[in-house]
């Protein structure tokens, strides 16, 4: 994964709306949700929605599909893990810094 990409979505998630969107969407899972069902959820704007899901789609953190009338938002969970491991990679110099009963990095 390039600098570029991670700061890309890093940025994307920047910006209260868009988390908030972006969450919402994890805790969908592969189903996703409706720009519909993420208004209701959520109290945007569709306008404000629309904006930010566009912004959320140019980092490559959610992806789109059109299924009949409705488009369906889903998170790019292959992305957003490439994100993560670009982030945590040589995590305490390559040695094992959790637990398996750990919540966080013991680093």
């Amino acid at each position: 994964m390039k600098d570029t990409d991670v700061v890309k979505a890093l940025a994307a998630l920047a910006q209260i709306n868009r988390l908030q969107i972006f969450r919402e969407l994890v805790v969908a899972g592969k189903e996703g949700a409706t720009p519909g069902a993420l208004i209701e959820s959520l109290a945007v704007p569709a306008a404000t929605l629309s904006f930010h899901l566009k912004e959320l789609l140019n980092a490559g953190l959610v992806s789109q599909e059109r299924s009949g009338r409705n488009l369906i938002y889903r998170v790019a969970f292959e992305h957003m893990n490439d994100v993560l491991l670009y982030l945590t990679h040589n995590c305490c110099h390559g040695e094992p810094c959790l637990d398996p009963a750990a919540t966080s990095c013991g680093c």
